[in-house]
């Protein structure tokens, strides 16, 4: 008789620990199959001029910022902001990919609010962002100078995430070529 009570209990218990476990985990470090492996290449016309590609291989022989955005997406106005901030240091090279948008949009856009990109390539299908693991926008990679992705950040990127976790990766992968 106490068994019909003990399994119903420890399955619960067992729910409520999970539950919490999950909860504690933060939902922005998604983990990603591509760190510690080269940015799977690509060769895409820029949101700017249809006539100029930007490829992976820009990302070779510096630390970049690759940022995946959209003019329909929300929370990339939300770190928008910060991106221009980061861009005007020249501490980091930002380079953007358009996910899934109209040109006229994402030129509109980045006209309204401003461009933080070096150059920012044009994913009109998203095939490219598919190849990159992308979930949703923004996301946002680190990579280093050989062009192996070293860090993946999902959501919009905060104050707190750029000074604690980008920023200084960005800084120990800058000196380990010096």
């Amino acid at each position: 008789m106490r068994l019909k009570f003990l399994i119903p209990l420890s399955v619960f218990a067992l729910l409520l620990v999970l539950l919490g476990v999950g909860l504690k985990l933060d939902p922005r470090e998604v983990p990603s199959p591509f760190i510690g492996k080269p940015a799977p290449p690509f060769a895409l016309p820029t949101v700017h001029a249809a006539a100029q590609t930007l490829s992976s291989g820009e990302f070779q022989g510096q630390v970049s910022l690759l940022n995946v955005w959209a003019s329909w997406c929300v929370s990339c106005r939300q770190e928008h902001p910060l991106l221009l901030q980061l861009s005007k240091t020249g501490l980091v090279p930002i380079y953007g990919l358009n996910y899934k948008d109209e040109r006229p949009a994402a030129l509109a856009w980045l006209d309204r609010f401003g461009d933080p990109y070096r150059a920012s390539a044009f994913d009109a299908d998203g095939k490219t962002g598919i190849d990159w693991g992308v979930y949703g926008v923004p996301e946002t990679f680190v990579i280093d100078r050989k062009g192996i992705i070293r860090y993946k950040f999902t959501g919009p990127l905060t104050e707190e995430a750029l000074e604690k976790k980008l920023l200084p990766l960005v800084r120990t992968l800058q000196e380990e070529a010096s």
